[in-house]
């Protein structure tokens, strides 16, 4: 069983030309907004994509909107670049820039001005988070619900994690698909340093204190997903595909024909088929 595989990309400079030159349009693509980089390049690098002819997920950061105009400019944007999806989260900024403080009015505004046309994922977040309640964390993804069509997991090292935490979704009344946010065959020394900078830094530090798996994980030079990867296979049903961090080390996408199927750039990033540069 293969699943379906998104790559998640950093809107730095350069980043749209190293795309095209190295990922197949065939794969889905997502794009991060970081606080210091803010939502126009992130619209600016998914628009550019989406013309390039790739299916794009551009991050939308509830505390970096600044207006509902602005909002709505987002969503017209999407629209005239034939973008049909978006992934919306809180965002890391201390202060909202504007109107909107977290995900779910983001949400409810967006259903309202694409009538429900627009698809939005949402986060989910295995080992917590380090600002919010579990409780709260559950009743924020039951609200959101109605107004979604999939969460996507923080970055997370432990099939067993993902697997327990899609059992309590479904036992509390969370029934949308679930894609696993697993992080690409990258240099370890990337990992450690982008994980960090991008916000997964409690998850690393999860990591770490679990010893021996740590050791396994992070040892060598690259990371490998590939028996996390393994481990969701053996509960069927579970997952609905891989969320890929890519940390922007695409040099393990093979640039031939074989990569024109996901299957094949599965395969390729998970096993860290090729150098990083």
């Amino acid at each position: 069983m293969m699943f379906p595989v998104r790559i998640e990309i950093i809107p730095s400079e350069g980043i749209v030309e190293q795309v095209r030159a190295k990922v197949s349009a065939a794969t889905p693509l997502s794009v991060t907004c970081l606080p210091h980089h803010g939502i126009e390049r992130t619209m600016r690098t998914a628009v550019e994509l989406s013309d390039a002819g790739y299916q794009v997920i551009p991050h939308l950061a509830a505390r970096s909107i600044r207006s509902r105009a602005e909002l709505t400019d987002i969503i017209r944007g999407c629209d005239a670049a034939g973008i049909r999806e978006v992934f919306v989260i809180g965002g890391d900024r201390k202060q909202p820039a504007g109107t909107y403080d977290s995900a779910l009015p983001v949400l409810e505004d967006i259903a309202q001005y694409t009538g429900g046309m627009m698809r939005v994922g949402v986060a989910g977040y295995p080992e917590g988070h380090p600002l919010v309640s579990p409780l709260d964390l559950l009743d924020g993804l039951l609200a959101k619900q109605p107004l979604a069509s999939h969460v996507v997991t923080q970055m997370c090292f432990s099939a067993g994690k993902i697997h327990d935490y899609a059992a309590l979704l479904r036992r509390e009344g969370v029934h949308l698909p679930l894609w696993a946010g697993v992080a690409g065959s990258v240099p370890r020394t990337k990992l450690v340093a982008l994980a960090t900078q991008i916000g997964v830094g409690s998850s690393l530090k999860f990591l770490s204190r679990k010893g021996p798996l740590a050791r396994k994980l992070l040892s060598g030079d690259r990371y490998s997903p590939d028996t996390l990867v393994a481990g969701l296979k053996t509960t069927p049903g579970t997952v609905a595909g891989i969320h890929l961090y890519s940390f922007n080390s695409l040099d393990a996408v093979p640039n031939d024909a074989a990569a024109s199927s996901p299957s094949a750039l599965q395969t390729a990033l998970i096993r860290g088929a090729a150098r990083d540069n």
